[in-house]
């Protein structure tokens, strides 16, 4: 990958400096999973920062025998950096959703590295803050009707990994239970609410190529409260 294409794939690594970028891709290791897999284990020591070229993962956490998906994450973004920054066990695990690419650079050159280009360690504190701010928009939509957390979750989605298309733009067609998990909902709630979003137009379910296509961004953004 080209150091201008990593720039632009990667918002994390919009402020840093072209030597930091050349080392970070020197550097890094690459990993292909099939859907399914697991990337990363609960309780696993963490020693790498992942990051999304391409695909689709979900961050969970094991409740006794219960699973929840707490986040869906896709491409340009990163995971991991929590446990190396201070030192403690991981407390999710991490499974390809789709067939995924991932960039990994160990914990200490990443440290190293945050030391170095103070650019870059301000611009990761503004993701973690973005990604706090978002947690506590979720914390407030708590007694909001299924729909509108529904409508909110997917147009988040859209808005962070979406790509656009001639039919709006596409997402990965996530199962029912994960985007129950996130949008904090019943998943029959979340199978019914996505069938009558479809039957509106406002999304286009395409099964066959795993996406969805947000059809009309506006409207779900004015149901979700965004708008």
């Amino acid at each position: 990958m080209q150091t201008e294409a990593f720039n632009e794939l990667f918002p994390l690594f919009n402020a840093a400096n072209p030597e930091t970028l050349e080392w970070l891709m020197s550097i890094a290791t690459e990993h292909d999973y099939p859907a399914g897999r697991a990337v990363l284990m609960e309780d696993a020591w963490g020693n790498a920062v992942y990051f999304v070229v391409s695909g689709w993962v979900k961050v969970r956490r094991h409740a006794g025998e219960d699973v929840l998906t707490l986040a869906i994450l896709g491409q340009g973004d990163f995971f991991g950096e929590m446990a190396i920054l201070d030192e403690s066990p991981r407390s999710t695990d991490v499974i390809a959703l789709s067939a995924v690419q991932l960039m990994s650079i160990s914990a200490q050159r990443f440290i190293q590295t945050l030391f170095k280009d103070s650019q870059l360690h301000h611009r990761m504190l503004q993701l973690m803050v973005r990604r706090l701010r978002q947690t506590n928009i979720r914390f407030q939509m708590r007694h909001q009707p299924p729909a509108v957390k529904l409508a909110n979750t997917l147009v988040s989605l859209g808005e962070n990994y979406g790509q656009a298309s001639n039919k709006g733009t596409e997402i990965f067609n996530i199962p029912f239970q994960d985007l129950a998990d996130v949008a904090d909902i019943g998943v029959e709630e979340t199978a019914k609410i996505m069938e009558k979003l479809n039957d509106k137009g406002w999304i286009k379910i395409d099964p066959a190529n795993q996406v969805v296509h947000l059809v009309h961004q506006k409207q779900l953004a004015h149901l979700a409260g965004k708008a």
